[in-house]
C-alpha cells in the first residue's frame, strides 16, 4: 500500500504554497524510527509488524482529519464528492460540462489534484466555479488532511456541492478517506470492461460508477453488461449510470443522481 512505498515522502503545494512537516502531519507520519520514511525504514530492516503499526498510525490520523472535513460539510450542508479514476477516463470533461449545465441551480466549487500543473483547475476557474490546485508532487492520491487544508482556502459555501478531484489512479485513494458523501468512480469505455474486477477495492468503495465516453461504444469493443455485472459482483449496492460528457447522453440521470443527494445533505443539515 502507498502508505509504506514512500510515494507521500516529498512536498505537497496548496495553490503554489508548500505544505511542510509541521502544515502536513500525515506525510510525516512515517518518520517514527530513526527519522526514517516507511520506505527508508522497509530498506533499513524494519520488521513486517512495524510497517503495518506505521500504516496504521498514517490511516488512523486520515481518519481523524476526515471526520473533521466531514463535520465541517454537515454544519454547512455542503454536499462533498470525491472523483476517482484512472488518468483519461474524462474525468475532467465530465466535471466541466456538469458546472456548467448546473451554474445556474446550485452554487459548485471544487478541489483539484494533480501531481502536478494547475490545467485542470484552469479549466474548472473558466467555467467561473471556484477551485483550489493540489499538487501532489510524489504523491499518487489526495488525503483528508491536505484536502483540509484546501477547505480553508475554498471556504465552500452552505448547501452548495463540493467535488474533489483526485489525481488518477484507481489504487491508493481507494483507502483514504476525505470526508466525502460518496466515492465516485469513473469508468470510460476505452478502458475495457474487466477493470472493477482488477482494481476492485476502488469500486468496493464507490457509492457510483459512471460509465462515460458512451459515444465512443460504435467504435470501440466494450462489454457493457459484462463491466455492470463484474462492479456489482464486486459492490452489490453500486448504482451504475451511463454517459458522455461530449455528446450530453445519459447527464441527466446524473444530474438527477446529484439532486437527490443534495436534497439528502440538506435534510441532514435540518435535522
Amino acid at each position: 500500500m502507498c502508505t509504506v512505498c514512500g510515494c507521500r515522502d516529498g512536498e505537497v503545494r496548496v495553490e503554489g504554497r508548500t505544505l511542510h512537516d509541521h502544515d502536513h502531519h500525515t506525510a510525516g507520519a512515517g518518520r517514527q524510527q530513526q527519522g526514517l520514511t516507511p520506505a527508508h525504514a522497509h530498506a533499513a530492516g524494519m520488521s513486517r509488524s512495524r510497517m503495518v503499526q506505521v500504516e496504521q498510525d498514517i490511516l488512523g490520523r486520515n481518519n481523524a482529519d476526515a471526520r473533521s472535513n466531514r463535520r465541517l460539510f454537515r454544519q454547512r450542508g455542503v454536499l462533498a464528492l470525491n472523483l476517482v479514476s484512472s488518468p483519461g477516463s474524462g474525468k475532467t470533461a465530465l466535471l466541466v460540462r456538469t458546472l456548467i449545465d448546473l451554474a445556474a441551480e446550485v452554487a459548485m466549487a471544487v478541489i483539484e489534484g494533480d501531481q502536478e500543473t494547475s490545467l485542470d483547475a484552469d479549466r474548472v476557474r473558466a467555467t467561473g466555479a471556484r477551485s483550489v490546485q493540489l499538487n501532489t508532487g510524489k504523491g499518487c492520491h489526495l488525503d483528508a488532511h491536505t484536502v483540509g487544508h484546501a477547505l480553508r482556502a475554498l471556504d465552500p459555501v452552505p448547501r452548495s456541492i463540493l467535488f474533489i478531484e483526485n489525481v488518477g489512479n484507481l489504487v491508493c485513494p481507494a483507502g483514504f478517506d476525505l470526508g466525502e458523501a460518496h466515492k465516485v468512480v469513473i469508468l470510460s469505455v476505452t478502458e475495457g470492461e474487466d477493470k472493477p474486477l482488477k482494481y476492485p477495492g476502488m469500486f468496493h468503495a464507490a457509492g457510483l460508477m459512471l460509465i462515460n465516453k458512451i459515444d465512443l461504444l460504435p467504435h470501440v469493443e466494450f462489454a457493457m453488461l459484462r463491466c455492470i455485472e463484474a462492479a456489482q459482483r464486486v459492490n452489490p449496492g453500486l448504482q451504475v449510470l451511463q454517459v458522455s460528457a461530449h455528446s450530453g447522453e445519459g447527464l441527466g440521470s446524473w444530474y438527477a443522481w446529484l439532486r437527490l443527494q443534495l436534497q439528502g445533505t440538506r435534510r441532514r443539515e435540518a435535522g
